[in-house]
Order: structure tokens, then C-alpha cells, then sequence
């Protein structure tokens, strides 16, 4: 199995050259045996325990494992450092379809892919891409990506946690929040502030590896919804490292940071996609089978046209998003805040309940909504001005 997300021929529909998504009458063929791969492994292995790892909070280390031997751990890591070696368009296949199996399973894959592994393999020295990736293709380690703070939020420019050298050591004091992954994660990026008068641009990226010594963390956060990934502070106390666990140059923090956000948010649209279809599985199964006046409602008009509306947006969606990762492969400006909320019933026993909780977070994390929106304009704006 590990061989199909390994391969890397018959793409050359979507991975020659300038891409045009005009000319995406379908997916790839690769493309395609990915999409049902990870499907069919989400239907067998996800759906049937997703609700139980909801309730239970329980972190999926088997199944984590098992699709990191398929190679959806690292989708855009050369063969030569574990990974796939495949491209945007495939992870964010990968990414939806395992998040319409379980969210909360979704975004762990989603997190070591974009958040972590992403910035590494663009900004990191060779010698640290043998160390800090090579381990965490595989499922059995997972990273986390630690930029917010309690006091920031989306103004990540403001970073109140700082790194100082002393001798052939960074030495870090400071508090990272909402950690998604904290408490399972083997390693963490953590952004931290080496020059206060430069603001922004006196930002930098560090990898510390997890457990270590000054680092601990806080509660496991009792979350709306995708309750099975563990989500936490990261709490920095004269946490030493070597010089050579930066990454990229001095002050590169921000532009490292602001970079991975706009590629992770791909992932999370992906995710929210994922999310929404197993909404409307689930919406349309029921209409089959609940019955009114002799019928099932899925006869009934105000029924189809709820369906049709869920289904046109979410097909809508879907196509930005492919659009997104294509023009990431291809190296081109990408933008976008895709929004899909699903979510059918109020009762616990329903899955209908777990999808609307889980896609809530889809408008927060990696940008919220109105920073997306802020995202677009400027792009709009600055194509306008060309």
C-alpha cells in the first residue's frame, strides 16, 4: 500500500509545468487511487471508532501509526527522507478524506504534514532534515507547531516568549497556547522573539525536541470538538538548546510562520471538507430512512432542497480547494477561506452532532475567518493594482 502514495509517475496532467485547473476534467489517475485508498481505510478503520475517541478523548496512536505506513504522514517529503514524495493536491486529498472519517484524526495528519514537517523541509539544513523528519513519516512520532501565545492570538507579530544566547545555547522563557498535538507530540517548532526592538522581524524558529528539559505543558484543554487530538500550552522555562536547533536565519521566524499558515490552511479547508461530507452522508442516509405521511422525508421538497444547497456548496468548496493546492505545486499566489459547516441534529448518538462540533474549529485555527478574509482582500487588492 505504502507504494501508491510512493509513486510519483503518470502525473503529468497536474504536475507539468504552469497547471491550468481549466484542464482538470478529472483527477489524476494516482490521483484518484489515493482519494479511494484513503477512503476505503476511513470507512474500515475511522468512521466505526470516531465516536468513541470523541467521548474518550482517546488520541488514535494505532490508526496515526498504520497511515504513517501508507506514507500520509509526510505526503511532500522526498522518498529519499521517508516520505511520499507526492504533492499539495494529493495531501490535501489524503487530509479530507481521512477528516470525513474522523476529524480529530484529520487534523494530527494535517499538523505533522503542514505545520511542522512543511517549514523544515523548506527552511531547515539538510542535516536537520535527516533529524527532525525522517523520524516523523512514520506515524510512531508526531510533531506540533507552537506560534500562539495566551496574549496574542492573530497578531503572532506580538511574541512575548524570548530566546537569548548564552555561550552555545538559546535559552527560552515563555508560554505557547492551543498546541494542537502538544501532548503527543516527540518535537515542537516554537516561535520565540531574539531581538524585542526589531518587533516582528526580531522573530525566530526553533526546534526543541519533546520531552525536554525547561519544557512542560499544561491542561489537555476539554474542547468543543475535535476532542481526540490533545490541544495545550507548551510552557517554556530557561529551556536550553544548541545554537544549531534554529531554524532558518536569526529574525526569520515570522516569514517561516506566516509562509507555513498560508500553506497549513489548505489542510484545514481540506479538513472542513472532509468534515462536511460526512455531514451530508449522514443527512442524506437519514432522509432515506426516516418516514413522514407514508414516505421517507427525502421525498419531501424543503428536504431535496436542503440536500441540494449542502451539496452545491460543498462541491463549490471543493474545487477551491483543489484550485488552491494545485497553485501551490505549481508555485503560484494561492488564497482562500473555504468554509463548509456541516451539521444536522443536536443529539449525542448522532454523528451529525460530532461533525458540527468538530467543524467549528475550522474557522479558528490556522487564521481565523476575518483574518482569512483580510488574506483575500489584500490579494484581490494587489492584483487589481498589476
Amino acid at each position: 500500500m505504502a507504494a501508491v502514495f510512493k509513486a510519483r509517475k503518470a502525473l503529468s496532467l497536474c504536475l507539468s509545468g504552469c497547471r491550468s485547473f481549466s484542464q482538470l476534467a478529472e483527477l489524476p489517475e494516482m490521483h484518484q487511487i489515493l482519494r479511494q485508498t484513503c477512503r476505503d481505510y476511513a470507512d474500515r478503520e475511522l468512521s466505526p471508532i470516531a465516536a468513541k475517541l470523541d467521548k474518550e478523548h482517546s488520541y488514535p496512536s494505532k490508526q496515526i501509526q498504520e497511515l504513517g505506513a501508507m506514507g500520509v504522514l509526510a505526503m511532500e517529503v522526498p522518498e529519499e527522507l521517508g516520505g511520499a514524495g507526492m504533492d499539495y493536491l494529493a495531501y490535501s486529498l489524503a487530509v479530507e478524506e481521512i477528516s470525513r472519517g474522523c476529524a480529530s484524526t484529520g487534523v494530527v495528519v494535517s499538523v505533522n504534514n503542514s505545520l511542522y514537517i512543511g517549514p523544515i523541509l523548506k527552511f531547515g539544513t539538510e542535516e536537520q532534515k535527516q533529524q527532525w523528519i525522517t523520524p516523523f513519516t512514520t506515524g510512531e512520532k508526531v510533531g506540533c507547531f507552537a506560534l500562539s501565545e495566551p496574549g496574542n492570538g492573530s497578531d503572532a507579530g506580538a511574541a512575548s516568549t524570548i530566546a537569548r544566547q548564552e555561550g552555545d545555547e538559546w535559552v527560552l522563557n515563555g508560554t505557547k497556547a492551543w498546541i494542537t498535538n502538544s501532548w503527543d507530540a516527540s518535537a515542537t517548532i516554537v516561535f520565540a522573539t531574539t531581538d524585542k526592538k526589531l518587533k516582528h522581524k526580531g522573530i525566530s524558529a526553533f526546534l526543541i525536541p519533546m520531552p525536554h528539559p525547561g519544557l512542560s505543558l499544561g491542561k489537555k484543554e476539554d474542547k468543543l470538538g475535535i476532542r481526540a487530538s490533545s490541544t495545550a500550552n507548551i510552557i517554556l522555562e530557561d529551556c536550553r538548546i544548541p545554537l544549531g536547533n534554529m531554524l532558518g536565519s536569526r529574525g526569520a521566524g515570522f516569514k517561516i510562520a506566516m509562509q507555513t499558515l498560508d500553506c497549513g490552511r489548505i489542510g484545514i479547508a481540506a479538513q472542513a471538507l472532509g468534515i462536511a461530507q460526512a455531514s451530508l452522508d449522514c443527512a442524506a442516509d437519514y432522509a432515506h430512512k426516516r418516514t413522514a405521511f407514508g414516505a421517507p422525508i427525502g421525498k419531501l421538497q424543503a428536504i431535496q432542497f436542503k440536500l441540494a444547497d449542502m451539496a452545491v456548496a460543498m462541491e463549490s468548496a471543493r474545487l477551491l480547494t483543489w484550485k488552491a493546492a494545485m497553485l501551490k505545486d505549481a508555485k503560484k499566489a494561492f488564497t482562500k477561506a473555504i468554509q463548509v459547516l456541516g451539521g444536522m441534529g443536536y443529539v449525542s448518538d448522532m454523528p451529525a452532532e460530532r461533525h458540527y462540533r468538530d467543524a467549528r474549529i475550522t474557522e479558528i485555527y490556522e487564521g481565523t475567518s476575518e483574518i482569512q478574509r483580510l488574506v483575500i482582500a489584500g490579494q484581490v487588492l494587489k492584483e487589481y493594482q498589476q
